[in-house]
């Protein structure tokens, strides 16, 4: 009887062992700072955001590309408009391209993603290219994430890329930029960071067009879909041969 006394007070030792261990594991993740938790809430936001865009973007492009392969030959070749000799064909162009001068919508006021065009839609050698984000196609083109600027957009002589950057110290972007340069292959994105604890001065994102660039004070993600020798990379990307 003594025996079996002892053995449930043995048991029931265990359970509250287990149970103030419970409870300290608790308390610890509600001790944990309200500003630690914002941060890695925030992180993960963007992180989430941007990368759901990334995919979103380049699903767009390439139905574009793969619906319309030919593109437009007049992009590089057209002596009466200005051309893009160095831009991919099958590729939209920047939107504020001289080639949309004649076109019945005009170039864009910027190189914003929202104002891309497919290529040899309506049909080639057109410079009426049909837009990709709009009512007509059903795609469109989400609000920039939180605290950045809109997506832009780069095809010339250093490949086509579109890239995304904030100027704001808020110390989660870093992190979540860092968090998605780690999730995707070195040649294929890149983090470049002008901000003050970076380069704090312009990073120059192409050989050829001197506006293409991440700001001083900026922090700038961008995302290639093609590359061509030459291209301009930094940090691991270079190390890895990405423009070779």
């Amino acid at each position: 009887m003594k025996r079996r006394h002892n053995g449930e007070r043995g048991s029931a030792l265990i359970y509250i062992l287990i149970a103030i261990a419970l409870l300290a594991a608790l308390t610890v993740a509600f001790m944990e700072p309200s500003s630690q938790q914002g941060t890695s809430q925030n992180t993960f936001k963007a992180v989430s955001e941007i990368s759901s865009q990334v995919e979103f973007i380049r699903s767009a492009v390439q139905e574009c590309v793969l619906s319309f392969p030919a593109g437009d030959d007049d992009i590089s070749t057209n002596a009466t408009a200005p051309a893009e000799p160095n831009a991919n064909e099958a590729y939209p162009i920047n939107p504020m391209s001289g080639r949309y001068s004649g076109a019945t919508i005009p170039s864009a006021a910027n190189r914003n993603v929202s104002g891309l065009r497919c290529p040899g839609n309506p049909g080639n050698n057109d410079q009426n290219h049909t837009p990709i984000f709009t009512g007509a196609s059903g795609k469109f083109m989400p609000p920039a994430p939180p605290l950045f600027g809109p997506w832009k957009w780069y095809n010339n002589a250093d490949g086509v890329f579109f890239w995304i950057e904030t100027d704001k110290s808020d110390a989660y972007l870093k992190t979540a930029l860092e968090k998605l340069d780690a999730e995707y292959d070195e040649c294929e994105v890149d983090f470049l960071d002008a901000s003050p604890s970076g380069t704090n001065a312009d990073m120059a994102m192409t050989s050829d067009e001197a506006d293409v660039k991440c700001p001083s004070g900026s922090l700038c993600f961008r995302v290639h879909m093609i590359t061509r020798s030459g291209s301009v990379f930094y940090g691991d990307e270079l190390a890895a041969g990405c423009g070779t």
